[in-house]
């Protein structure tokens, strides 16, 4: 159920002004029972006025006198069309003014590593804007030059699971348009569930293809070869070695 506006000060209003019980009040503000009856106590929200939820639309007088009569009732906001979709976010993700410095580093990062993803993600990711993902993407941002590319979620912009769904989501859209993708696209797009549930094929990179069953009896010996002990420590001498032994026999 979602909350009144100014909840503590409802609250306030509320704990003065009726009978309601504790438990109906902190229900109807989404606050604990204790708290409540801090409030009622003096101990919680001292110095805070009371905001009438009547006069302010969002409770009417008979669903008091309702849940006044009824202890087991449990009171219902008033509904306001005005207010539906309020509580769902618009716009790119917020970003602090601590953190904001750091999205072209991590636009970078994404625009790098990830190209499969378009703009729109990129900025629901990192909380930014179009334009400023295309200056990066174009290398035309006034300070390119100086922009070293860093994980996202190193940086706090967002978390894990965010990016690895919107990778997911791109791979899903790029396998429906029928492109193809390259070993390091696929290495990049799929799970590790779906990578072990592939066939062997499909796992080994185009530029090793044909190598995996390449045995050392099909490559070309070289003329010494010391693959045993014995033959390693048997090595062939030079012909100074046998001049000097020579000699010693002399």
């Amino acid at each position: 159920m979602n909350k009144p506006l100014m909840a503590k000060a409802t609250a306030v209003w509320l704990v003065d002004n009726t009978t309601l019980s504790f438990g109906q009040i902190a229900d109807f503000c989404g606050m604990h029972e204790l708290e409540v009856q801090g409030i009622a106590d003096g101990d919680v929200a001292a110095g805070v006025k009371g905001f009438d939820p009547i006069t302010n639309n969002q409770l009417d007088q008979a669903e008091i006198d309702r849940a006044q009569a009824d202890p087991a009732y449990r009171m219902k906001l008033k509904f306001n069309a005005a207010a539906v979709g309020e509580e769902k976010r618009r716009g790119p993700r917020y970003t602090p003014l601590s953190k904001r410095q750091d999205r072209p580093a991590a636009i970078l990062w994404l625009v790098k590593f990830h190209p499969e993803l378009t703009d729109g993600q990129i900025g629901k990711l990192v909380g930014t804007t179009k334009p400023t993902i295309l200056a990066i993407r174009e290398r035309t941002h006034w300070n390119i030059n100086n922009i070293q590319p860093i994980d996202p979620v190193a940086l706090g912009l967002c978390r894990q699971t965010e990016l690895d769904a919107a990778v997911q989501a791109a791979a899903r859209k790029k396998a429906g348009d029928g492109a193809v993708m390259t070993d390091d696209e696929r290495r990049k797009l799929v799970s590790t569930e779906t990578s072990l549930g592939m066939g062997e094929e499909a796992r080994i990179p185009a530029s090793i293809a044909g190598l995996e069953n390449f045995t050392l009896s099909e490559r070309e010996e070289s003329p010494a070869d010391y693959s045993d002990a014995e033959s390693f420590f048997n090595l062939p001498q030079d012909d100074d070695d046998e001049d000097d032994e020579d000699d010693n026999k002399a």
